[in-house]
């Protein structure tokens, strides 16, 4: 048995030109040795399997070669690779900056090769900046890293930088066909392709997969055993999906979807192909476009036939609604009916297209031309014809005629703020003329069977007398309105010389106090009432004074000032009373608490309890 070598290491490039994606690179590495032009310190960084070790090589060989030594001459004692990884202490870096002074013995120069340079401490960096600074004439340091980022600055402003890109599907198909011929593999085209998109940019993951597969399948290289091996799934369970969609067959999508979940594959891959899918389609529909179409001869010639089945608009939607299906995906707790409900909003796309174009009321069966039923706007509840129509209990259609009401709906309104502004017993009165007019206004309409005649009152009239009992207390027109009535009762008053100027002793100014807060207790202000009997009021003169615990009570108290006054000199008939209302926040309200404070409160009413207590040596 033969000792085996895989592809990657077989068939890795011994000169630049077989470099595979990196012509850029290549070409400029070339010239700088033609020109004698190279860096002493060149840093290579990219993504995995793009070739970056290979052109260290490639370049170190090259730079010792003079066209005198033997073929197959490597160089191996001048060339040096180091793996940072596991040496990255400053006690290695101080090793290589000892090796770095003796000259080479065979070609003109050394060359240190260091993978993963990032993983250096910082004690390590900086202990080799000096080196790569200043390195002797012999040496050269080539470091190569996938993650640049992590790199100091201050050795990233000491190297030539080579940024590696990702090898492109194609270039990494026409690779893989060269090895299958060198192997005497027969390789179909999607076959390949399907390696190439599996590798994501590396070849060096794309002749892995490639070994893999032949190992699988043999010499003969089908689609189908690259999809079964990879466990990938198939693009023709896209085109069958897609199909199925334009057809808007629910049943037989949600099917399929079962047959792909059983045969092992991930709900969120199948959704993610799918949208990548419907991209490839809108990708076909414009031809320059086209070209972002990484596919095979022959299945680009099925994504072009099935792109002229699909409109535009179908596309993007379609990619939106698979694309939130994926975002959402990983969080959804029930994934399964997730992918489903995608599916079932993707066959409806173009239903729902052709039913905006299509007006149900327009005529015609509907039924017969769509199993969906189509549902009525609920504009059309309040179009004429609908309000014309009485529907009966047996379900048939009875026209009755709608009455055509030529009202303003301003002079509701207008109505409306005349009654806000109104006085109480003007207010009364308006009630009593709406009631007097409802019943002028109703109409006595006889049943067909010859029942009791029934009440119809026109809606308008209704509207207008519900506006009327509503007041908006800040309203501007409201506000404007009291204080042109406020004025205008002051202008009503008699003149200031024949008010009556009546006396009146204590005792009569608190019944009509005590009347005055019965009134108000009729009216429901139970808050203006427990102010107005929270003291006694008292009488100096005609000024009565009104002392209360805080500010927000006297406030309230003096916006009922106005109409309290007024009561107290009608009913007194002395107009040079007034209110004096102070505010002594000093005073407060003591509570007996403990049987000490209780008993002291008895006798401040009764001194007797004490000669009581005294008496009997009694115990508080």
């Amino acid at each position: 048995m033969e000792h085996f070598i895989v592809s990657a290491r077989k068939y890795r490039p011994a000169v630049f030109k077989d470099v595979v994606g990196q012509q850029a690179i290549t070409n400029t590495l070339e010239n700088a040795i033609e020109n004698n032009h190279l860096a002493q310190a060149l840093l290579f960084t990219g993504p995995r399997g793009v070739g970056k070790t290979t052109c260290a090589r490639i370049l170190a060989k090259k730079i010792n070669s003079d066209g005198t030594e033997k073929e197959g001459e490597d160089f191996a004692f001048n060339i040096f690779e180091l793996d940072a990884a596991s040496n990255n202490s400053v006690d290695d870096i101080r090793n290589l900056i000892d090796q770095v002074r003796i000259p080479p013995q065979v070609g003109k120069y050394k060359v240190y090769i260091i993978d993963e340079v990032h993983m250096l401490s910082s004690a390590a960096f900086n202990a080799f900046l000096k080196t790569l600074e200043e390195p002797p004439k012999h040496a050269i340091f080539i470091l190569a890293t996938t993650e640049k980022h992590k790199i100091i600055p201050t050795i990233l402003s000491r190297c030539q930088i080579f940024d590696f890109r990702r090898i492109g599907v194609r270039d990494i198909k026409e690779h893989l066909a060269e090895v299958a011929k060198a192997e005497n593999i027969e390789a179909e085209d999607d076959a390949l392709h399907i390696i190439a998109q599996k590798a994501d940019g590396a070849l060096r993951d794309a002749l892995s997969i490639f070994d893999r597969v032949v190992s699988f399948a043999g010499k003969n290289l089908t689609r189908e055993a690259v999809t079964e091996n990879l466990n990938v799934l198939d693009y023709t369970w896209y085109f069958q999906i897609t199909d199925l969609l334009l057809e808007n067959n629910i049943p037989h999508v949600l099917v399929t979807y079962n047959d792909i979940l059983s045969k092992g594959f991930d709900g969120h891959h199948f959704v993610m192909g799918l949208a990548s899918h419907f991209r490839d389609l809108l990708v076909c529909k414009n031809q320059e476009t086209i070209e972002l179409l990484e596919v095979g001869e022959q299945v680009k010639t099925m994504y072009f036939e099935q792109s002229q089945k699909t409109s535009p608009q179908f596309l993007i939607e379609a990619i939106d609604i698979a694309n939130s299906c994926d975002l959402k995906y990983k969080n959804s707790q029930n994934q399964r009916l997730l992918v489903e409900l995608c599916l079932m909003q993707l066959a409806s796309l173009t239903f729902q297209g052709e039913k905006k174009k299509r007006n149900p009321r327009e005529g015609g069966d509907l039924m017969k031309e769509s199993p969906y039923r189509f549902v009525i706007p609920p504009s059309y509840f309040k179009s004429e014809k609908f309000t014309s129509e009485k529907i009966t209990s047996a379900g048939s259609v009875v026209p009755k005629p709608a009455k055509k009401i030529e009202t303003d709906p301003d002079s509701y309104r207008d109505e409306a703020e005349k009654e806000i502004v109104r006085e109480p017993s003007e207010e009364i009165a308006s009630k009593n003329k709406i009631s007097e007019e409802n019943i002028s206004e109703e109409k006595v309409t006889q049943k067909p069977n010859g029942g009791q005649p029934e009440k119809v009152i026109e809606r308008p009239q209704i509207l207008a007398e519900r506006n009327a009992k509503k007041v908006s207390a800040l309203s501007l027109k409201s506000i404007q309105k009291k204080q042109e009535i406020k004025q205008e009762l002051v202008a009503n008053q008699p003149d200031a010389e024949n008010l009556p100027v009546t006396e009146f002793s204590e005792e009569e100014m608190q019944a009509a106090w005590d009347e005055y807060t019965t009134n108000v207790e009729s009216d429901g202000k139970y808050n203006l009432l427990s102010h107005l009997t929270m003291g006694v009021p008292k009488l100096d003169g005609s000024v009565i004074h009104l002392e209360f615990p805080n500010q927000t009570i006297k406030t309230e108290v003096e916006r009922a000032k106005y109409e309290l006054l007024g009561f107290l000199r009608e009913k007194l008939q002395n107009y040079e009373i007034d209110l004096d209302i102070t505010v002594n926040e000093t005073a407060e309200k003591r509570y007996a608490y403990t049987t000490r404070e209780k008993f002291e409160k008895m006798k401040e009413k009764n001194p007797l309890i004490e000669k009581l207590r005294r008496e009997f040596d009694l115990d508080i």
